[in-house]
């Protein structure tokens, strides 16, 4: 119980941990109102819109603090540059193409924010249509990276496999598949925000619009609780 307790504190004392939490409790929790508003019942229907509100204050937050990203994304997006240390083309570029595509999604979105918030004269929907196109592109460009990382992975494994049984070769050929596991893992998280991606754009594109409450806080909470996992799994290996 000790060990849990100090562990959810150094998770939420990092900034990435806590918008971790903060994003699966979002979610969360508008999963359960989704389902308790739509149940027959007052008190059902009175905690389903209560658990909604606290959700999307939970994303305000989210929002606010996304506005302290840009540099931390910069930083990132110059360290990597245009690839020149990645073996592999196509990885290179889709790479690059994402990091361009994140980068100019926090400035549209913080417009948006501020022209919601009156603090600019600007309509907001423009701009959160684009910071929404730009975070699509983004997770379909990492959906695309992932399945191409895999890829290259299972070649190497059927390389290694071809080789020699030595113990090195098995603890190689075990890291490689906890790789997939990882880029498989990244896929579905990726594939769930999308989902949610898609419900926000216009209506008539796709399935836009279409998604009740529930099914939108199910696919965020899938992507959370994965991010969660995989940010404990590193820390597992770094330890």
């Amino acid at each position: 119980m000790q060990n849990s307790l100090e562990s959810l504190v150094n998770v939420l004392e990092s900034y990435r941990g806590r918008d971790k939490v903060i994003r699966t409790l979002c979610y969360g929790s508008q999963l359960v109102g989704g389902v308790l508003s739509e149940k027959p019942g007052l008190s059902s229907a009175q905690l389903g819109k209560s658990l909604l509100l606290f959700s999307a204050q939970l994303s305000h937050c989210r929002t606010v603090l996304r506005l302290f990203d840009d540099l931390s994304m910069l930083t990132y997006s110059q360290s990597y540059g245009l690839g020149a240390g990645e073996e592999d083309s196509a990885l290179r570029w889709m790479s690059v193409l994402n990091n361009v595509a994140d980068q100019l999604y926090y400035p549209c979105e913080h417009i948006a924010w501020a022209a919601d918030a009156k603090i600019i004269s600007a309509k907001s929907d423009k701009w959160w249509l684009l910071s929404g196109i730009l975070w699509g592109v983004s997770l379909l460009l990492g959906v695309f990276r992932s399945m191409r990382v895999v890829m290259l992975l299972r070649k190497k494994l059927r390389k290694s496999t071809r080789g020699n049984s030595s113990e090195g070769t098995v603890a190689s050929r075990s890291q490689l598949r906890r790789q997939v596991q990882g880029e498989v893992l990244s896929i579905l998280s990726s594939m769930a925000d999308l989902s949610n991606a898609i419900h926000w754009m216009p209506p008539g594109f796709l399935w836009a619009g279409c998604f009740p409450n529930w099914l939108v806080g199910l696919m965020g909470t899938t992507s959370s609780l994965i991010g969660l996992i995989q940010m404990g799994a590193s820390q597992a290996v770094t330890a």
